[in-house]
Formats: C-alpha cells, structure tokens, sequence
C-alpha cells in the first residue's frame, strides 16, 4: 500500500489525453497533482484509438466550449510543438462531395468554417480537387479546402504531457481505479487497490467511465456514457502514395463518418465506423465492419483495390446521450467534470484543461505560483517522413524491422521518467510489433528485453 501523504490540490481520475493533458496545466500551474488511472499505463481506454487528425473546428458548433477547447487545444499544440519535438505532417483536408445532395451542402459547411473562424477554407471544383488529389474516383463531385487539418502522433503527444507534468512533480499512479469516494466537507479521501488519497478537489477525465465516476463521486451523475465503437482499417506503408489530404466525408447530424487518412507513421488507415454498444471495456473487429471500410476505401480511391492491409483496430469513443462535451463543476465540493469528450478529444485535450483550470482557479487560493520555466522533455521521433533513430549510429541494432525500432529505442521508453507498464505503452511509444507481421518476427525479442520491466508481461494474450 502507498502512503500518498499530505492533500493534493488535485486528483485526476484517468490517463488519457485529457487527463494527460489536464495534469501538465495544473502542474504548470503549480498545483499539486496526482493522477490515478485504472489501467496499467496512460493512454490505454479511448484515447489509444483515434484517426490522429489536429482539428480546426471548421465544423464545430459555432459558439460552443468545444470549439473553443479545440481552437486553444489547436494553438497551443503548435506553440509547444518544436519545444517537445513532436511532429505534424501538413496534409490539409478535404471534404469531398460525391453526390448532388452532399456537393448541396459544401456551401454551408464553407459558411460554417469562416463562422468558426477558419478563414482559410474554401471550396473546389472538380477540376482542382483532381489537379490536387488524381487518384480519387471518378465520380468525386467538389471539396471543401480546410489546409490546416493536418496529422500527428497521436501517442507521443500526450506522452509528453504526461512526461512534463511528471517532472514538475505530478504523481502517476496505475493500477489504481477508484472503488470509493467521500467528502468531507473539506477534502476528498479517495479509496483505490493501493491506498487512501485525501484531496482538496477531484477531476473527473474518467473517459468511457466517466458516468460510472461522477455517480461514485457525487452521488448521481448529469450524463450517460454511450460507448460508440469505432473500426479502422491500416494499409501498407505503399498505399499512402496515393494520398496526399486527408479526406473527410460531408457530415452527419450523429457521425463525422469514415475518414481516408495518411498516418505520421507512413500508413494510409480508413475508419472509424460508428457502432452504438453497451460494452464498455475491449472493443472487438469484426469483418463485415473491416470489409465494409476497405469497400469505401477501395471506392474512393480505386487504386487502394491492390493495396495490403497491415493492421485493424478498433476503440470506444466516450459518446453521451448529447453530442456536446459534458463539461461541468460543483465549486463547494471540488468537483470537476471533463465528460462525454468524443472524436475531438485529442486536438481539444489541451483547451479542455485551460477550460477546467479557470474553472478551478475562480474560487480557488490553494496551489503554488504558476511554473515560468517549466522543465521541456524532447520525445524520440517516430515520424516516417522525419529522421529516426535507426539512422544514427550506435543504436544497438534493429529490434522491430517493419518499422525500424532501435535497441536504444526500447530501452529509452524501458528507462524513462514514465515507462510503459504492459506491452501496448511500450508499442504506443515505439512502434514495434505495429508493422506488416504484428511482432511475429520480435515478439521474443522483446519479451526478453521487457522481461521483469513491465507492470504486466507479454503474453501472446497481451494488448496488441
């Protein structure tokens, strides 16, 4: 049992990018943190599956706090960018019309956009969306241009939240869900598997059981959690020749829809689907949703007909029974809630927690001065189109040969600050067993170089 000693100012249920996210500006801040996350290792319920887009908000709710916290997530992403090292791969986006109807509403979305702000949007014609894009299928109608969409590392990202708040101090703890909760009046006293925290305020970014947390914690909850299963499909790292921009479809009133996306890892991937289910833990894949996905895909871009298919995968989205984020707070008690956070999340992660702060700091004198020079943690590049370890000398050979991970690469995620605690945080900061043979090749390897590092071993059960 760990003794977690004096109050905390803030205890975050949950390590996803939004809880990553949310511990690094209360950190910076100079709040006292502790994150308590159910899981072995960050990022390990929704946010481990995404499409890896940074959103603009072009199609956000005009006026809404989602916008907002994407606009802000968006901007504060590229200011600290360079400083964390952390890579974009500057696609833009399209959203292509394939019929009347959709080529109908390319109007609207464009008047959406500049409402948004996003100044830069405008449509194309046929014409210039195949100059751009030749590959698409024949019968693509016109697009609406959006030239700041554009991809990321979807993992590294929230690593290095993490990793920056670690080192100004925040405290992670896995393996360590909630299983009860009281207040005091004063303070929270947070029963988990490894002991008693007491706090003076609670942040719930419980993610895909963030319901199941607010009831817990407050006795009702003002959501419902309606987990949403998303599939994708990955294509061989030879298919992204075939796209340059990320290609959206017009938007539904209950979808985004299916995506056609390059990777920063040099993959092309369609997905996700959108699948209402009651099962909240390991989603499945299933084949006619995979067949379906690469039927579109193949649709779109007849060329995709011939392409190898690498990985599927498949994640739950924390969607509510409002299409809205379910942000709220009770001051007296010293809750706040970061809910229902869907697809956007991980553009919106770090408006998300500026968001909750104000909200924090309004009736708030706890928690030290704000960090002026915060600690800054360079993460290893894992972009394809950037250089990478393996091309540097000394790198004590090639673990993972479909995707070049280095010796040094698996010790360096083993040994940092934040190590991975099971096999899926070890491929999520390095990329091995992610390639064309999904480890059968180094699986042994790396079971020997993990051996009695990681909180839970390699198994041929394990997360993969």
């Amino acid at each position: 049992m760990l003794a977690f000693g004096n109050p905390v100012d803030a205890a975050i249920i949950g390590a996803g990018v939004v809880g990553c996210a949310m511990a690094r500006r209360f950190s910076l801040e100079g709040a006292s943190v502790v994150v308590l996350e159910r899981a072995p290792d960050i990022l390990s319920g929704a946010s481990k599956a995404n499409s890896a887009i940074l959103h603009t908000g072009f199609d956000a709710p005009p006026g809404s706090v989602e916008l907002q916290c994407m606009q802000a997530g968006y901007d504060e992403y590229m200011q600290i960018r360079e400083d964390f090292n952390l890579p974009i791969l500057d696609t833009g986006a399209l959203v292509a019309a394939w019929s009347d109807s959709e080529e109908a509403r390319l109007p609207e979305l464009l008047e959406q956009a500049l409402l948004n702000g996003v100044a830069d949007a405008r449509l194309l014609s046929r014409a210039e969306v195949v100059a751009r894009e030749p590959a698409l299928g024949a019968h693509v109608r016109a697009a609406l241009l959006v030239p700041r969409e554009v991809i990321i590392d979807p993992w590294s990202a929230p690593l290095a939240y993490a990793m920056q708040a670690k080192a100004l101090g925040a405290r992670f703890h896995f393996n360590a869900g909630l299983l009860s909760a009281r207040f005091d009046g004063d303070l929270w006293h947070l029963q988990t598997p490894m002991g008693t925290l007491t706090a003076r305020s609670v942040i719930n970014a419980a993610g895909i059981h963030g319901d199941s947390v607010e009831r817990m914690l407050i006795g009702g909850s003002q959501f419902e959690i309606r987990p949403r299963k998303g599939q994708f499909v990955v294509f061989d790292k030879a298919a992204a020749k075939h796209l340059r921009t990320i290609l959206l479809p017009v938007p539904t009133a209950r979808t985004k829809g299916v995506v056609l996306t390059r990777t920063i890892f040099g993959n092309l991937l369609v997905g996700p689907t959108a699948e209402e289910q009651e099962e909240r833990e390991r989603p499945d894949v299933t084949r006619p949703e995979l067949d379906m996905l690469i039927a579109k895909a193949v649709e779109l871009v007849p060329a995709l007909a011939q392409a190898q298919v690498t990985a599927v995968y498949a994640g739950l989205r924390p969607a509510s029974e409002e299409k809205h984020y379910r942000l709220h707070s009770l001051p007296e008690k010293g809750y706040f809630c970061a809910g229902g956070i869907r697809s956007t999340g991980l553009t919106a992660a770090l408006g998300i927690a500026r968001h909750v702060h104000g909200l924090w700091a309004q009736d708030r004198t706890a928690g030290g001065k704000p960090i002026t020079a915060p600690p800054i943690l360079p993460l290893p590049n894992l972009a394809e189109h950037l250089p990478r370890d393996w091309e540097l000398p000394g790198h004590d050979g090639i673990v993972c040969h479909c995707e070049m991970v280095t010796g040094r690469e698996i010790e360096a995620a083993l040994s940092s600050p934040l190590p991975p605690g099971d096999f899926g945080g070890l491929r999520r900061r390095t990329r091995c067993a992610m390639g064309r043979c999904q480890g059968f090749n180094c699986l042994a390897r790396l079971n020997s170089l993990t051996e009695g590092r990681l909180s839970v071993p390699i198994t041929p059960e394990a997360d993969r």
